[in-house]
């Protein structure tokens, strides 16, 4: 894949968070969620690549774009599949909280899982922790092997998880050895990669949340040196037979970095909606203009690129404003 689509991806991401922004604290996320998807998928025509969407909005039948089979890119390129979250967190721009983002992987055709709608469990970390914990073992086991890898007591661990009902018997665990808890309320993507960023101040992420944002998330740890440990957890057989359907034998076994994204090289970008862990929000000036914060990395050469964009929005034709 050439170096250039880094460029080209993150302009994806900046007009899918210019479209969501004006919905922030409106409570309406359906058409906060709306205006990203518009907006990432006309941006797309102009991407240097024949990409096939394998983690998007749902089905064929359940997405009028950006479905799960749809080629996108102006079909001159390298071949590509494409993973996106046109907004990571509809929730969180409907209420006008923090870590929402436009988000996209770009990795060579057939590397990305594709994985199916439901909850993953998932063990995230930073490069200092990799190779080094297991997702199999019992919270207070990997608690104790973290801290002794890391230098620290276990109080003084910061373990970030989604504020959730079914989490409550892994909160009862972090709550008896004392470590510090840093609780979400949506944002999954983004838990999973504050490990990776020192400036986050979070060791672990765990606990369960969707399976496409857990492919997301591992494409982003890749480029970040960190790592991704994940089980799919069918809810009944229907879930079961999807998960076979889709080609995963054994939906219940570990899944690792190689199995979620592959071997070779990835692409990851994301700008952020509202301000996050590591990326700001969209900011309004008064002469028609606005500023985004993204970032885009990539595997093979694991430079991070730190992108702050000042645009001026009547030039963006795009973008659907009547909510304003």
């Amino acid at each position: 894949m050439e170096r250039e689509l880094a460029l080209e991806l993150v302009r994806v991401t900046e007009l899918a968070a210019l479209a969501s922004a004006p919905w922030m604290g409106r409570g309406d996320k359906n058409s906060a969620d709306g205006a990203a998807t518009s907006a990432m998928r006309a941006m797309f025509d102009s991407v240097s690549i024949r990409g096939t969407v394998v983690i998007g909005e749902g089905e064929m039948d359940e997405a009028p774009m950006l479905y799960i089979g749809e080629e996108v890119g102006s079909l001159n390129g390298p071949e590509v599949d494409v993973a996106v979250d046109p907004l990571e967190g509809t929730e969180i721009v409907a209420k006008g909280l923090n870590n929402a983002m436009s988000v996209i992987a770009v990795a060579g055709k057939g590397q990305l899982l594709h994985a199916p709608d439901m909850y993953m469990e998932k063990l995230a970390f930073g490069p200092a922790l990799v190779g080094k914990l297991s997702i199999t073992d019992p919270m207070e086991v990997t608690l104790q092997k973290a801290a002794d890898a890391l230098n620290k007591k276990v109080s003084d661990l910061t373990v970030m998880i989604l504020d959730r009902t079914r989490h409550e018997s892994i909160v009862k665990v972090l709550r008896k050895v004392g470590v510090r808890i840093k609780f979400l309320s949506d944002g999954d993507v983004a838990g999973a990669m504050a490990p990776a960023f020192p400036e986050a101040g979070i060791d672990l992420y765990v606990g369960s949340g969707g399976a496409p944002e857990g492919v997301l998330a591992a494409a982003a740890l890749k480029c970040l040196d960190g790592e991704l440990q994940a089980r799919l957890m069918p809810a009944d057989s229907n879930e079961y037979n999807r998960c076979v359907q889709m080609g995963i034998e054994d939906p219940y076994r570990v899944l690792t970095m190689e199995d979620m994204i592959g071997t070779g090289d990835v692409y990851f970008a994301a700008t952020g909606v509202t301000p996050g862990e590591f990326l700001g929000g969209v900011h309004y000036f008064p002469d028609q203009r606005a500023e985004t914060h993204s970032i885009v990395m990539r595997a093979k050469t694991k430079t991070i690129r730190y992108v702050r964009s000042l645009h001026y929005l009547p030039n963006k034709p795009f973008l659907n404003n009547d909510n304003k």
